[in-house]
């Protein structure tokens, strides 16, 4: 198709005339971000004008920055907590938005052990499918030829529940995949996917695995790209290919799904591709038979030109394992968004991993920034915060947003640097979440719930007269699923009577029966963590942590022991001092149900 040169993008040639469109209006949003914001404020204080949040701090109808800025003040989760409740259980009044709460997007974030619960309207859904509309226009300046074959995507629903009140909670993807813009989205050459969409809708996580990797295995030579939302969930994909590789190529054989594919309406929309094909049951057994897995992404889906994936943040420890399967393929990070809100896009899907930078899309939300600085130096007891358009380069801020579903200047708890800008766009690097110590998949663990975890469990050592005097711990992802590995040295009074392996098990599960419900689903739900391990290390190890850290700097008059660990020396100095390890012997208790 002709593509009109008055529509040409400063960010490349488009592939298209719709990909002309898309990228004229992100230059657009991005060449006024300052006057978008003033503009995004204003509709967001005018259709809120009369609820109850905003009265409360005598607004009066004003929908300029400095009235907004003096009256409204910056808050958190637990600050917004009793409004969440009340229309959690069941109060339509307007509390934070105008329009009607639809639902809650449950955030990995945890407050009390619980998942976060995110008002949002109907309205966001469009807001959302904007921003996906987006992601291939840009994908298409640096890959072409993304409209000649499919992406190979493992997407999954998870489990979701009302509120006492009667509204769902769920998480955001899982809310987006089951509405009509995705399921009846329209037909787009650069967007075909291998995976049906009854497959991803599947609850079952075993079924919708199985047959979103027997989809894939069937149109291995179309597969331009693979992908999952964080590089956890693909290495899981790679995984279970691992386990199931003999039943898949049986079934890819004898053109017969396997029993276990029960779901019938993935087991209708499987049958209608599932022919006999013995060749390919051959290659299958062939390729998954070796024993070197290296490079069996592009073994098995030998035209796939990228891997979309988020690899920023926690998931950045996995790239390693990801280069060893996919022979170091560019791996592609899009979209930075959250339970909260949809952020931005990342311009240079194609850069390293380690360059990411996402430019904020300043119609998604009114967006301000908190000056973070590094630990150790002052911070001013009441910081000033900053417009999207007054950040400074090379500076790091805490994200404050203001939405349309009534959240106003909510701290999100992420941690971004700017690297840059697009026209007058600031662009972010993710630096990190604040606080959080570990994470494997989408759960988050900070210093005080590690803590809780800890004491707890070692309330089973009291009747051996033992105690834990240190603990430091890492997030393993050398395995698959990854898991938490907590070094514990111990004090045991009484070596005649110490506590023996199975009572160490056992503080295992302890400690994850202590852990919020992300991480205790994540165990058994979703299977995207593996059991907790305990490593018991020699009388004196912590001591020689210390001296290790002074011989390198550090201060011994402020020295102290670090809750988590991922610099190659200590961990080798810790492992060589391992005297016995444990894993959790079963799963901890989870349901989908919300406490009220």
């Amino acid at each position: 198709m002709a593509v009109d040169n008055a529509l040409s993008s400063p960010l490349g040639p488009p592939a298209c005339e719709r990909d002309a469109k898309a990228l004229q209006f992100l230059e657009e949003m991005t060449r006024n971000a300052d006057s978008v914001q003033e503009d995004v404020l204003a509709k967001i204080l005018t259709q809120n004008a009369d609820v109850e949040y905003l009265k409360r701090f005598n607004l009066d109808g004003a929908t300029d920055r400095e009235t907004f800025k003096s009256k409204i003040p910056m808050i958190t989760y637990e600050d917004l907590q009793p409004e969440i409740q009340r229309i959690a259980n069941g109060d339509r009044s307007s509390i934070l938005s105008a329009h009607p709460i639809s639902e809650f997007l449950t955030s990995s974030g945890t407050s009390a052990g619980e998942r976060k619960l995110m008002p949002t309207i109907k309205q966001e859904l469009d807001r959302r499918q904007l921003l996906y509309s987006l992601l291939m226009p840009v994908m298409n300046l640096y890959v072409p030829g993304l409209d000649k074959g499919k992406g190979l995507y493992f997407l999954f629903v998870k489990s979701e529940t009302r509120t006492p009140g009667g509204l769902l909670a769920r998480p955001v993807l899982t809310s987006y995949y089951r509405s009509d813009h995705f399921k009846t989205r329209p037909y787009d050459p650069y967007n075909v996917y291998t995976s049906p969409n009854e497959a991803i809708l599947c609850a079952d996580s075993f079924q919708s695995m199985y047959t979103q990797m027997l989809c894939g295995l069937l149109e291995r030579e179309q597969v331009l790209r693979v992908g999952a939302v964080f590089a956890s969930g693909l290495l899981r994909a790679i995984r279970f290919l691992q386990l199931h590789w003999r039943e898949l190529s049986d079934d890819i054989e004898s053109g017969m799904l396997n029993k276990k594919i029960t779901d019938p309406t993935v087991k209708d929309c499987t049958l209608k591709i599932l022919k006999p094909n013995p060749k390919l049951a051959e290659f299958v057994r062939m390729e998954c038979g070796k024993e070197n897995w290296e490079g069996i992404i592009t073994r098995i889906w030998p035209n796939t030109k990228y891997l979309d994936v988020i690899v920023t943040g926690a998931m950045a420890q996995y790239i390693p394992t990801l280069d060893y399967y996919s022979g170091c393929l560019p791996k592609a990070c899009t979209m930075y968004a959250s339970s909260e809100c949809y952020f931005g896009l990342n311009l240079n899907p194609m850069c390293k991993p380690s360059e990411v930078c996402y430019t904020i899309m300043p119609n998604m939300a009114y967006f301000e920034f908190l000056p973070h600085e590094p630990a150790g130096i002052s911070q001013d007891s009441t910081p000033k915060l900053v417009d999207l358009a007054d950040v400074e380069l090379g500076k790091e801020y805490e994200l404050v947003i203001t939405t349309y579903a009534g959240l106003y200047r909510y701290r999100v708890g992420d941690i971004l640097r700017v690297t840059g800008f697009h026209n007058s766009a600031p662009q972010f690097h993710f630096v990190r979440r604040k606080n959080v110590l570990l994470s494997i998949d989408s759960d988050k663990t900070d210093e005080s719930e590690l803590q809780k975890a800890v004491e707890n469990a070692s309330q089973l050592l009291r009747e051996f007269n033992t105690s834990v005097v240190e603990y430091t711990s890492y997030a393993d992802t050398k395995t698959i699923p990854g898991h938490y590995v907590i070094y514990w040295e111990l004090l045991v009074k009484d070596s005649a009577n110490s506590p023996g392996d199975e009572v160490l098990n056992q503080c295992c599960l302890a400690m994850e029966e202590s852990l919020n419900s992300v991480y205790r689903q994540g165990r058994v739900a979703d299977n995207s963590i593996g059991p907790l391990e305990i490593r018991v290390v020699k009388n004196g190890t912590f001591e020689e942590l210390m001296d290790y850290a002074i011989s390198r700097g550090a201060s011994i008059n402020q020295y102290k022991v670090p809750r988590c660990v991922n610099f190659t020396p200590i961990m080798e100095l810790l492992d060589s001092r391992v005297v016995s390890k444990h894993f959790s012997p079963a799963v901890p208790h989870w349901t989908p149900e919300r406490r009220r």
